[in-house]
């Protein structure tokens, strides 16, 4: 019988060690999650920036030596991240497949004319960018239009500036939720062993001999949890690269690691110093309470 409560004691403790890692580690990995998103932040905003662009559409009878010298000079333009010129046949075709019928037989003719579509790099996708854009290229006189969308680019803009807002606000509540639930986790292990602390102390044991196994205790949950939540935010990190390479960056893994390590241990360490602190304070009756 004693041989068996003696197990039981045993499994105890080890399940609530093993549930007090699984706790940590969960709160560093979305920790680390959230970091990940930080470090990609410009990345992901840049993303969504450079699929925001304009078409200038050319008049009709323009020599084709001349949309070549158009092309060219939007391609290497300063503003350009990309250009894919759309002739009339392959506008049309377009139309058809949109339409679902060809649009010339019922007119006799193909009126969509050529064009040219610039994707733009991040820093020139703004409203007054594109006004300085439309500007440089009134000067070529066989272009009929350039069209933009005015409302999409300040939309997305300043959706970007809102998110980075509830990004920073968000990553703030998580630190201090993060903190507590870590303290929590560790101020909870801790009173399971209030009654060892005071027997400790009645054999003459000192407060720094008692505290001393549990903040190592506590630094190794830590440092275990932090290592189970690196490893895997990186199998997530490739994972995500390998399906959004253009969206997710790798660059930066190697400090949110240090970070979640860090983090991990320091929080663990003191929380752990503060709960047996309570409790070496604590009279033998505030004990059942």
């Amino acid at each position: 019988m004693h041989h068996k409560n003696k197990k039981n004691i045993i499994w105890r403790v080890r399940s609530a060690y093993f549930i007090s890692v699984i706790s940590i580690t969960m709160v560093l990995f979305i920790l680390g999650i959230t970091g990940l998103l930080l470090v990609n932040a410009k990345k992901l905003s840049d993303y969504a920036k450079e699929n925001i662009g304009f078409t200038v559409y050319i008049k009709q009878q323009t020599k084709p030596a001349d949309i070549d010298r158009l092309e060219k000079v939007l391609r290497i333009a300063k503003y350009s991240a990309s250009t894919m010129y759309v002739s009339q046949e392959k506008a049309a075709e377009i139309m058809k497949e949109e339409l679902g019928k060809d649009f010339t037989k019922v007119l006799g003719y193909n009126s969509l004319p050529s064009s040219i579509e610039v994707k733009l790099k991040s820093e020139y996708a703004f409203p007054d960018s594109m006004i300085i854009i439309k500007e440089e290229l009134s000067k070529f006189s066989f272009i009929k239009e350039v069209f933009y969308q005015k409302n999409l680019i300040s939309l997305v803009n300043n959706n970007i500036k809102k998110l980075s807002l509830i990004g920073f606000v968000a990553i703030v509540l998580l630190l201090i939720t993060a903190t507590a639930l870590i303290n929590n986790t560790i101020r909870l292990s801790v009173y399971s062993k209030r009654f060892l602390i005071r027997t400790a102390q009645l054999v003459g044991a000192t407060k720094k001999f008692i505290r001393k196994p549990f903040i190592i205790r506590s630094i190794i949950s830590g440092i275990l949890s932090a290592s189970i939540s690196s490893l895997s935010l990186v199998f997530l990190i490739l994972f995500l690269q390998k399906n959004f390479e253009n969206i997710i960056s790798i660059q930066g893994i190697w400090f949110i690691i240090a970070v979640t390590f860090i983090f991990g241990t320091i929080i663990t360490g003191i929380s752990s110093r503060i709960a047996v602190n309570k409790y070496l304070m604590l009279d033998s009756d505030e004990l059942y309470y």
